[in-house]
């Protein structure tokens, strides 16, 4: 079968040409990234359990009635999805202190959060991606006021689904981002959740232990990255719960 085009390239993910208009094929690569890309590995089998992970995720919310662009798995690598102009924001929602937040405000990891934190981060990757503000969301016309209203609605529900999801599984959900999407529908425009939610894009405690089960393991050199994300896909039921006996990994088609 001829190859399809590639529509675009990024640091864990490829998007080529659908085979109907309006879609794209999301195609999960092995590489893992962190700090910009300035540390860089290639890690077997990790493009397959993201690639499973964000079809669980995105499937329920698509089943709660939260939009995203996700359609259907096409293989163990590759997933349909509705193709959408992409908002150039990250959406990140904390529920606990980690990372750049305990960074910024000298607040000890693993400290609660009053409530539930939205922030944006505008996405260039030669800037960093900066921490942004409302208004320079509206003053740049990335997001009218309404959109912000709707992403910041969208933000908190993914979080209320995400938080009791993996609470049920004994894990604590510290934090995590998003990607919006514009989806076309004639004059009508409405907001879709888009990219991926995997433990390449939450933090993920173990509710006893603390232990990390995102890629913090890989940015901290705290273990097997493969190890960590298979854990997490085994307490969601995406693997048998059986012990593997050293064997690769085997996902529940």
């Amino acid at each position: 079968m001829a190859r399809r085009n590639k529509i675009y390239e990024g640091k864990a993910k490829i998007l080529y040409e659908g085979p109907e208009p309006g879609t794209l094929v999301q195609y999960f690569k092995d590489d893992a990234t962190a700090f910009n890309a300035a540390k860089k590995d290639v890690i077997e089998g990790k493009g397959v359990l993201n690639n499973r992970l964000s079809e669980f995720f995105m499937t329920g919310l698509n089943n709660i009635g939260v939009p995203t662009h996700f359609i259907k798995r096409l293989n163990m690598r590759e997933q349909l999805v509705r193709a959408c102009e992409i908002i150039p924001l990250e959406v990140i929602v904390r529920n606990y202190a980690a990372g750049s937040l305990s960074t910024r405000l000298g607040i000890e990891e693993g400290t609660p959060l009053p409530r539930p934190i939205v922030e944006y981060c505008y996405k260039d990757d030669k800037l960093g991606d900066p921490l942004v503000s409302e208004e320079h969301i509206a003053a740049f016309g990335w997001a009218s006021q309404q959109d912000m209203d709707d992403i910041v609605s969208l933000a908190l529900r993914v979080n209320d689904f995400m938080s009791g999801v993996m609470m049920a599984v004994g894990i604590r959900l510290v934090d995590f981002k998003i990607e919006i999407g514009r989806v076309y529908e004639g004059d009508f425009q409405r907001l879709v959740v888009a990219d991926e939610i995997s433990p390449d894009s939450c933090r993920l405690w173990d509710l006893k232990t603390g232990q990390k089960l995102d890629k913090d393991v890989f940015r901290r050199d705290l273990g097997s990255l493969t190890d960590a994300y298979t854990e997490v896909a085994r307490r969601l039921g995406i693997m048998p719960e059986h012990g593997q006996g050293g064997a690769k990994p085997t996902l529940i088609n």
